[in-house]
């Protein structure tokens, strides 16, 4: 479900302390500090809260597939611009050929 390497790196990605996971997940530092030293083998409810928590934060858990179980982050949602091609401004600035002789394109 969630192994000390994928917290750990998931952490990471976000920038996050274990302070930061503890606030946002309800758990506490200790215990986050003890799983991912692999000290401490939380039940699945915990583990369940972890894992939440990073994902509303935008990490994206990779199941083992062959290749090793892993994360990465979320596409922000801002990044998909839905643009109508039929309002696309032209700046005049832009229009001009700038380019020196022979650049060609």
């Amino acid at each position: 479900m969630l192994s000390p390497a994928q917290c750990r790196a998931a952490r990471a990605l976000i920038a996050w302390s274990k302070q930061d996971l503890s606030a946002a997940s309800k758990i506490t530092k200790a215990t986050i500090a003890g799983f991912e030293a692999g000290k401490l083998s939380p039940g699945e409810r915990t583990l369940r809260h972890i894992k939440r928590a990073l994902e509303d934060a935008g990490v994206l858990f990779i199941p083992e597939n062959g290749g090793g179980a892993g994360v990465r982050l979320a596409k922000p949602a801002s990044a998909s611009i839905d643009t109508n091609e039929t309002e696309t401004v032209q700046y005049e600035e832009y229009l001009k050929n700038d380019a020196p002789p022979g650049a060609g394109g």
